[in-house]
């Protein structure tokens, strides 16, 4: 089998081609420790492991409710996607609790 087109980070089963006798071999970073990974793992996944890279963190938006609870979030993009088994992206986007106090919400109609 051949990892060629596919090297995935972690344990992934669906990571897999088709091997000697019909048997899967797997193109998974976790092959490693189960001992079944394909013929071509280490020459074409391993030697060339590249590792998610992102940017900083954007902007907080404003809060969903002007008026009471809501929320913010800010995101961050990817600027190298991970490689052949390389370190995968962490979290993109984040959340956090505030309180809108838009200057009209204490007046009452």
């Amino acid at each position: 089998g051949s990892c060629r087109h596919r090297c995935c980070p972690g344990r992934n089963n669906a990571c897999w081609a088709p091997g000697a006798r019909r048997a899967h071999c797997y193109c998974d970073s976790y092959c490693q420790r189960t001992g079944d990974c394909c013929q071509d793992y280490l020459a074409t996944c391993r030697r060339a492991a590249v590792g998610c890279a992102v940017g900083p963190w954007g902007p907080w938006s404003g809060c969903s409710s002007p008026c009471g609870v809501g929320s913010r979030a800010r995101s961050r993009q990817v600027t190298v996607p991970p490689r052949h088994g390389g370190d995968p992206c962490p979290d993109l986007k984040q959340r956090r609790g505030c309180l809108g106090q838009h200057s009209t919400c204490g007046t009452a109609k």
